[in-house]
Protein backbone atom coordinates (compact mmCIF):
# COMPACT_ATOMS: atom_id res chain seq x y z
CA UNK A 1 0.00 0.00 0.00
CA UNK A 2 1.62 3.33 -0.59
CA UNK A 3 2.01 5.99 1.63
CA UNK A 4 0.73 9.09 0.86
CA UNK A 5 1.58 12.12 3.79
CA UNK A 6 -1.19 14.59 3.97
CA UNK A 7 0.75 18.09 4.96
CA UNK A 8 -1.34 19.47 7.72
CA UNK A 9 -1.49 18.59 11.30
CA UNK A 10 -4.96 20.12 11.55
CA UNK A 11 -7.49 17.16 12.59
CA UNK A 12 -10.28 18.92 11.12
CA UNK A 13 -8.37 19.12 7.60
CA UNK A 14 -7.14 15.51 7.94
CA UNK A 15 -10.26 13.79 8.39
CA UNK A 16 -11.75 16.01 5.38
CA UNK A 17 -8.96 15.03 3.30
CA UNK A 18 -9.07 11.67 4.24
CA UNK A 19 -12.46 11.27 3.03
CA UNK A 20 -12.14 12.97 0.02
CA UNK A 21 -9.01 11.25 -1.52
CA UNK A 22 -10.06 7.59 0.01
CA UNK A 23 -13.64 7.49 -1.93
CA UNK A 24 -11.74 7.85 -4.84
CA UNK A 25 -8.72 5.55 -4.36
CA UNK A 26 -9.05 3.30 -1.02
CA UNK A 27 -5.49 2.04 -1.52
CA UNK A 28 -3.64 4.18 -0.50
CA UNK A 29 -2.50 4.66 3.02
CA UNK A 30 -3.12 8.61 4.29
CA UNK A 31 -1.28 9.82 7.36
CA UNK A 32 -0.91 13.68 8.40
CA UNK A 33 1.97 15.79 8.97
CA UNK A 34 1.76 14.86 12.76
CA UNK A 35 3.27 11.00 11.59
CA UNK A 36 6.06 12.65 11.74
CA UNK A 37 6.63 15.16 14.71
CA UNK A 38 10.28 15.44 13.84
CA UNK A 39 9.43 17.70 10.49
CA UNK A 40 9.03 21.30 11.48
CA UNK A 41 6.21 22.87 10.20
CA UNK A 42 6.46 25.35 6.94
CA UNK A 43 6.13 28.64 6.91
CA UNK A 44 3.45 30.21 4.60
CA UNK A 45 5.87 33.31 2.40
CA UNK A 46 4.16 32.40 -0.79
CA UNK A 47 1.79 35.05 -1.85
CA UNK A 48 -0.58 32.72 -3.58
CA UNK A 49 -2.56 29.68 -2.35
CA UNK A 50 -0.68 27.28 -4.88
CA UNK A 51 2.51 29.00 -3.86
CA UNK A 52 2.05 27.57 -0.08
CA UNK A 53 0.81 24.55 -1.10
CA UNK A 54 3.52 24.17 -2.80
CA UNK A 55 5.75 24.94 -0.35
CA UNK A 56 4.24 22.58 2.42
CA UNK A 57 4.42 19.46 0.05
CA UNK A 58 7.92 19.75 -1.21
CA UNK A 59 8.85 20.36 2.45
CA UNK A 60 7.31 17.65 3.29
CA UNK A 61 7.89 15.01 0.98
CA UNK A 62 11.84 15.90 1.10
CA UNK A 63 11.68 14.91 5.25
CA UNK A 64 10.12 12.47 4.46
CA UNK A 65 10.93 10.63 1.01
CA UNK A 66 7.28 10.03 0.49
CA UNK A 67 4.77 11.77 -1.70
CA UNK A 68 3.00 14.71 0.09
CA UNK A 69 -0.54 16.67 -0.61
CA UNK A 70 -0.74 19.58 0.67
CA UNK A 71 -3.36 22.92 0.27
CA UNK A 72 -3.56 26.21 0.93
CA UNK A 73 -7.09 27.74 0.93
CA UNK A 74 -9.13 30.51 2.70
CA UNK A 75 -11.82 32.93 2.36
CA UNK A 76 -12.10 35.76 -0.43
CA UNK A 77 -14.30 38.17 -0.27
CA UNK A 78 -15.37 40.52 -2.90
CA UNK A 79 -15.62 43.86 -1.52
CA UNK A 80 -12.67 43.37 0.32
CA UNK A 81 -10.67 43.15 -2.87
CA UNK A 82 -10.22 38.33 -2.28
CA UNK A 83 -9.09 39.42 1.52
CA UNK A 84 -8.22 37.78 3.92
CA UNK A 85 -7.55 35.30 1.34
CA UNK A 86 -3.73 33.58 1.90
CA UNK A 87 -4.27 35.53 5.40
CA UNK A 88 -7.43 33.85 6.28
CA UNK A 89 -6.10 31.66 9.24
CA UNK A 90 -3.89 34.60 10.96
CA UNK A 91 -6.48 37.58 9.73
CA UNK A 92 -6.84 38.23 13.29
CA UNK A 93 -2.98 38.38 14.03
CA UNK A 94 -3.45 35.07 16.04
CA UNK A 95 -2.85 31.68 13.66
CA UNK A 96 -5.74 29.25 13.71
CA UNK A 97 -7.65 31.16 15.78
CA UNK A 98 -11.31 30.36 14.53
CA UNK A 99 -12.92 32.32 16.28
CA UNK A 100 -11.25 35.63 16.40
CA UNK A 101 -10.70 35.63 12.72
CA UNK A 102 -14.76 34.86 12.05
CA UNK A 103 -15.30 37.62 14.54
CA UNK A 104 -12.94 40.71 12.94
CA UNK A 105 -14.22 39.18 9.94
CA UNK A 106 -17.57 39.63 10.67
CA UNK A 107 -16.76 42.90 12.20
CA UNK A 108 -15.38 44.86 9.39
CA UNK A 109 -18.27 43.71 7.44
CA UNK A 110 -21.42 44.96 9.68
CA UNK A 111 -22.39 48.17 7.46
CA UNK A 112 -22.14 46.01 3.85
CA UNK A 113 -25.64 45.13 2.27
CA UNK A 114 -26.41 41.38 1.75
CA UNK A 115 -26.03 42.34 -2.34
CA UNK A 116 -22.43 42.78 -1.60
CA UNK A 117 -21.46 39.92 0.39
CA UNK A 118 -20.13 37.60 -2.05
CA UNK A 119 -17.32 35.62 -1.26
CA UNK A 120 -15.70 32.34 -2.24
CA UNK A 121 -13.32 29.83 -0.75
CA UNK A 122 -10.37 29.41 -2.62
CA UNK A 123 -8.23 26.10 -2.38
CA UNK A 124 -4.90 25.31 -4.22
CA UNK A 125 -4.33 21.43 -3.84
CA UNK A 126 -0.42 20.67 -4.32
CA UNK A 127 1.48 16.90 -5.40
CA UNK A 128 5.44 16.90 -4.34
CA UNK A 129 6.87 13.78 -5.09
CA UNK A 130 11.03 13.72 -3.34
CA UNK A 131 12.53 13.58 -6.87
CA UNK A 132 10.79 17.23 -6.80
CA UNK A 133 8.35 16.56 -9.33
CA UNK A 134 4.87 18.96 -8.81
CA UNK A 135 1.56 19.40 -9.83
CA UNK A 136 -1.14 22.16 -8.47
CA UNK A 137 -5.16 22.22 -8.96
CA UNK A 138 -7.59 24.87 -8.12
CA UNK A 139 -11.42 24.47 -6.86
CA UNK A 140 -13.70 27.29 -5.32
CA UNK A 141 -17.13 27.37 -3.73
CA UNK A 142 -18.93 30.00 -4.72
CA UNK A 143 -21.16 31.94 -1.82
CA UNK A 144 -22.28 34.79 0.02
CA UNK A 145 -21.65 35.73 3.69
CA UNK A 146 -24.19 35.65 6.54
CA UNK A 147 -24.54 38.28 9.13
CA UNK A 148 -23.82 36.04 12.33
CA UNK A 149 -22.16 32.72 12.33
CA UNK A 150 -25.25 29.39 11.75
CA UNK A 151 -23.97 25.69 12.63
CA UNK A 152 -21.90 24.03 14.37
CA UNK A 153 -19.85 21.84 11.62
CA UNK A 154 -16.89 21.92 9.50
CA UNK A 155 -14.20 24.64 10.82
CA UNK A 156 -12.85 28.30 9.79
CA UNK A 157 -14.94 30.72 8.23
CA UNK A 158 -17.86 27.79 7.36
CA UNK A 159 -20.50 29.09 9.92
CA UNK A 160 -20.93 32.16 7.79
CA UNK A 161 -20.21 31.19 3.96
CA UNK A 162 -23.46 30.21 2.82
CA UNK A 163 -23.28 28.45 -0.53
CA UNK A 164 -24.86 29.61 -4.23
CA UNK A 165 -28.26 27.74 -4.05
CA UNK A 166 -28.57 26.89 -1.02
CA UNK A 167 -29.56 28.22 2.36
CA UNK A 168 -27.88 26.65 4.54
CA UNK A 169 -23.95 27.87 5.51
CA UNK A 170 -21.27 25.25 4.98
CA UNK A 171 -20.90 24.93 8.72
CA UNK A 172 -24.80 23.43 8.17
CA UNK A 173 -23.89 20.82 5.55
CA UNK A 174 -23.23 17.29 6.82
CA UNK A 175 -19.64 16.28 6.11
CA UNK A 176 -20.56 14.31 2.81
CA UNK A 177 -22.14 17.43 1.76
CA UNK A 178 -19.54 19.82 2.28
CA UNK A 179 -17.12 17.46 0.20
CA UNK A 180 -19.61 16.93 -2.42
CA UNK A 181 -19.42 20.95 -3.53
CA UNK A 182 -16.75 21.99 -1.49
CA UNK A 183 -13.41 24.29 -2.98
CA UNK A 184 -11.15 21.49 -0.85
CA UNK A 185 -13.41 18.58 -2.27
CA UNK A 186 -12.91 20.19 -5.93
CA UNK A 187 -9.12 20.49 -5.70
CA UNK A 188 -8.37 17.14 -4.19
CA UNK A 189 -10.99 15.56 -6.61
CA UNK A 190 -8.98 16.90 -9.69
CA UNK A 191 -5.65 15.77 -7.84
CA UNK A 192 -6.86 11.96 -7.54
CA UNK A 193 -5.80 11.24 -11.37
CA UNK A 194 -2.75 13.47 -11.27
CA UNK A 195 -1.94 11.11 -7.57
CA UNK A 196 -2.49 7.95 -10.35
CA UNK A 197 -0.89 9.32 -13.00
CA UNK A 198 2.52 10.04 -10.68
CA UNK A 199 2.65 8.08 -8.01
CA UNK A 200 0.22 4.86 -9.22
Amino acid sequence: MTRIVLATRNPGKITELRAILTAARPDYDLVGADAYPEVPDVKETGVTFAENALLKAHALAQATGLPAVADDSGLCVDVLNGAPGIFSARWSGRHGDDRANLDLLLAQLTDIDDAHRAAHFACAAALALPDGTERVVEGRLLGTLRHAPVGDGGFGYDPILQPLGDTRTCAQLTAEEKNAISHRGQAFRALVPVVRELVG
